[in-house]
């Protein structure tokens, strides 16, 4: 069984990064965005996740008060379906969890159903739509959000993840 491990982002790991972000999105974020991220941004941070080594996704968030957004999040296509998106969406969730913040928020494609399909498993569900948000193709993006604690019903809790 592979080993995954997970840890910070670093300038290091960008080439990498790139590699994968330009494969997973049309919009792909800059090598400057990620220095940003990781170098400015006081409320950020960004994970890596390797698999036997190898870097094969990768996680940036947002942390305010009691609250994260995922600002970016993906796998090297060649890793998918996997359990390592799922890896890295629990270990977050967990961290999360175990410094109680309240809520976790998001965007997605509304045409990016294996994504969609993942966030639901960890409870999260749609609560808005910001109209025309992704540029490129003008679609919309679904804002999701998981409560942490609190109405289990849309609590984003560890029964809902299957490990591999």
């Amino acid at each position: 069984m592979p080993s995954l491990s997970i840890e910070r982002m670093s300038p290091a790991d960008l080439d990498e990064v790139l590699a994968i972000e330009r494969a997973s999105f049309s919009m792909p974020w800059s090598r400057g965005a990620f220095l940003y991220e990781m170098e400015q941004n006081r409320v950020a941070r960004c994970n890596v996740i390797r698999e036997d080594g190898r870097l094969v996704g990768y996680v940036c968030l947002w942390e305010v008060a009691d609250e994260l957004h995922i600002t970016n999040i993906a796998v090297h296509p060649s890793a998918r379906r996997r359990g390592i998106g799922r890896a890295l969406l629990g270990q977050l969730l967990d961290d999360a969890r175990g410094r109680a913040l309240r809520l976790v928020i998001l965007e997605v494609r509304p045409s990016n159903a294996a994504a969609r399909a993942l966030y639901e498993s960890f409870g999260f569900r749609v609560v808005g739509r910001r109209r025309g948000y992704y540029y490129d193709t003008g679609e919309d993006a679904l804002v999701m959000e998981a409560t942490l604690g609190g109405d289990s019903r849309s609590e984003a809790s560890p029964g809902n993840r299957r490990y591999r």
